[in-house]
């Protein structure tokens, strides 16, 4: 099926989500489009406004003009993939231009939190989409072990580089860095 199809699917999904009770994300990954239930937490959005924070500080020296947004779509037309990451570094122009997602290209860097519901998401399929999309970095958050990794250096569609943290740690997360100490695992409470 050709992506232009793909995303007409999507874009349906989109509307029929609307119609649900709960919190729903549509993306297109390797088996095509797919509506999936998204869990919120506080614990989750908490992470995801700290690492927003974080990064907007830091791009205001490294990167001007970009900024930390949070779940636009991205869309990587000749792979056939759109995605929906927990937070993107863009250039915040892109915020303004027409369409429903970002050109993959633009992405510096994309981060995830990890769900209890479906850690396979973020582990297997979007560490293999987001290095063929071209985006250069890409954390995954995991509050149930309480761990980070930041993979880099895409080649050949790969990351050729992987780096495990654990909460509390200083993240080095390309040219700016994640301070992890007030992130909180599920189910925990200090």
């Amino acid at each position: 099926m050709d992506y232009a199809r793909m995303r007409d699917i999507a874009e349906g999904l989109g509307s029929y989500a609307e119609r649900l009770e709960g919190a729903w994300r549509v993306e297109i990954g390797p088996s095509g489009p797919e509506l999936a239930m998204r869990c919120p937490s506080k614990r989750r959005e908490g992470m995801v406004r700290r690492i927003r924070e974080q990064l907007d500080a830091q791009l205001f020296n490294t990167r001007p003009g970009y900024i930390c947004a949070s779940s636009p779509q991205i869309e990587h037309p000749p792979i056939s993939r759109m995605r929906r990451p927990d937070a993107v570094v863009i250039p915040e122009a892109t915020l303004d231009e027409e369409g429903l997602a970002v050109d993959a290209t633009q992405v510096l860097a994309a981060v995830e939190i990890v769900s209890p519901s479906n850690p396979s998401n973020d582990y297997d399929e979007k560490v293999a989409d987001y290095p063929a999309m071209g985006i250069p970095h890409y954390m995954i958050v995991d509050p149930r072990t309480g761990t980070i990794e930041v993979h880099s250096e895409p080649c050949k569609g790969r990351y050729s580089s992987e780096e495990p943290y654990i909460f509390g740690d200083a993240v080095p997360f390309g040219p700016w860095t994640v301070e992890t100490s007030e992130f909180r695992r599920y189910g925990r409470t200090g």
